[in-house]
């Protein structure tokens, strides 16, 4: 191999591993952001069972007061 190929290679590899630098950047922001949903999920299911026990409790004492 003469000196430009070699450079030419060097070049391409610094490439790859600026690539592969921001590729793993990206995926560490995406796994974060993952789980920033997964958190926000499970909060909003968790409020969202409250509001209903609280809605068919309500529902029970509308129904009991008609019973009288």
């Amino acid at each position: 191999m003469d000196q430009p190929e070699l450079q030419s290679l060097a070049e391409k590899v610094d490439r790859l591993i600026a690539r592969c630098e921001k590729l793993e950047r990206e995926n560490t922001a995406m796994r974060q952001a993952q789980d920033d949903w997964n958190r926000e999920r499970a909060q909003l299911v968790q409020k969202n069972d409250l509001a209903r026990n609280k809605i068919e409790a309500m529902i029970g004492r509308l129904r009991a007061l008609e019973q009288r």
